[in-house]
């Protein structure tokens, strides 16, 4: 479990849109819209490996994941954790990715690990250490 609170658990694996904060050199937070997946108590995004997000998570491991929910009254988890990013061994968690927003209108490439390695993408895998939410 990610959170020890079920029901901040179950909003966790039945989301698939967060917000990503990570912190620039200067110490200023920055947000980007992602989508995610859970593999086990941790949480992966597929991005581009030339994003700013990745280079600020090398620098700054700190991040923090907010997911909401689609429609009012908005709720969310934030998760305060650890990144770090991940080069080999793409293809399943950015499978899972695909799975995660299937029905958005993004659908899978034919060939994941060809387009993974033309979009020179890497997975962030985030460690949370503290969860907090508003669940109404």
């Amino acid at each position: 479990m990610i959170s020890d609170n079920a029901a901040w658990d179950a909003f966790i694996s039945a989301h698939r849109w967060a917000v990503l904060t990570t912190v620039r050199r200067n110490g200023a937070p920055v947000s980007s819209v992602i989508a995610y997946a859970r593999d086990g108590d941790e949480l992966v995004v597929s991005t581009p490996g030339d994003r700013f997000k990745v280079k600020s998570i090398e620098r700054n491991p700190a991040v923090n994941l907010c997911i909401l929910s689609n429609g009012e009254p908005f709720n969310f988890v934030a998760i305060e954790g650890t990144a770090y990013i991940q080069r080999d061994d793409l293809v399943a968690p950015t499978r899972a990715v695909f799975e995660a927003i299937r029905g958005t209108g993004y659908k899978e490439p034919e060939d994941l690990a060809a387009w993974i390695r033309k979009e020179g993408r890497v997975i962030l895998r985030i460690a949370p250490e503290r969860v907090s939410a508003v669940i109404r």
